[in-house]
């Protein structure tokens, strides 16, 4: 009978131990990578996780989830320029799978440490991959996360956030001609109030003020996907308030260079006219690029 009790006991305590590691999303077993897990969530030390993940970079031990990982930590210890170099010195490592999402935490990095020309080329090489059929592994969805939550995202659904990405990536230079065309083109893909707010402070920045207006009242009418979200609105309020209550005159260096070379731009109308046939093959914004570069040219 004991040893039945005792055998009841190391049963429930395995039990105890496998929902742990499910409730925490933390891998089962004693590798290196699964003990960089449990320092980072359950320990809640992110320094002896890291070194952790380099040893299991090392070894071998799940290489795809630990430089991810690991980076991940890094940028929330304000070490993103070693992220970086890490990213970059070991994703050969890594499964041809992973290198997708390697490139977003490297987005993400570029962001955090303000390195925009490299974020710029980063984007777009993957919206050239898009174009080009590269991406998803040639598969029209790809399985994502959030939060802890897995959802379906689609190829124009990554195309519209790429482009938002690199939309915001050319207001950060700044280049406000530039960063308006990407951000209709994701407002003509996929639109959302988010993208509508930051299409709208390009156009204010540039002295558009009307257009700039008329973009933010759809908001507030709710005629834009998310506009009922508290944070887009009161954003869309903020800037009305800012276009009526003063004119400011368009900076003139913002107009000098639009930065987006011919290539890429064919490549986003290819795929843009794949999408909408029935479109005219030349979208009216790029119509107006090319006049403006007439324009710069007499």
């Amino acid at each position: 009978m004991e040893e039945l009790g005792s055998s009841d006991q190391k049963a429930s305590g395995k039990r105890e131990r496998e929902e742990f590691h499910v409730a925490l999303k933390i891998p089962s077993g004693d590798t290196p990578y699964v003990r960089a897990k449990h320092a980072q969530l359950v320990q809640k030390d992110p320094e002896a996780a890291i070194v952790l993940f380099w040893k299991a970079i090392n070894a071998g031990d799940r290489v795809d989830s630990a430089l991810k990982d690991m980076a991940v930590v890094m940028k929330q210890l304000d070490r993103s320029e070693e992220a970086i170099e890490a990213v970059k010195s070991f994703r050969g490592l890594c499964s041809r799978q992973s290198q997708e999402s390697l490139d977003n935490v490297l987005i993400d990095l570029f962001k955090k440490c303000g390195e925009v020309e490299e974020q710029i080329e980063l984007l777009k090489r993957k919206l050239r991959q898009i174009y080009q059929g590269e991406i998803f592994n040639g598969k029209p969805t790809k399985t994502a996360r959030s939060h802890g939550k897995k959802f379906q995202v689609s190829v124009k659904q990554e195309t519209s956030r790429l482009l938002g990405n690199l939309g915001w990536a050319y207001m950060q230079k700044p280049n406000y001609m530039a960063a308006e065309v990407v951000y209709k083109k994701a407002q003509m893909i996929d639109p959302d109030a988010n993208k509508a707010c930051n299409l709208s402070l390009c156009l204010i920045k540039q002295g558009r003020h009307d257009e700039a207006c008329a973009i933010l009242d759809d908001v507030l009418r709710g005629k834009i996907p998310g506009s009922n979200d508290h944070k887009p609105r009161r954003r869309a309020e903020e800037l009305l308030l800012e276009v009526r209550s003063r004119r400011p005159q368009p900076d003139i260096s913002d107009l000098l260079g639009l930065d987006i070379d011919d290539d890429f731009v064919k490549g986003i109308e290819k795929l843009m006219n794949e999408w909408a046939p029935s479109r005219s093959k030349r979208l009216p914004i790029f119509e107006e690029i090319s006049s403006f570069r007439d324009q710069l040219t007499c």
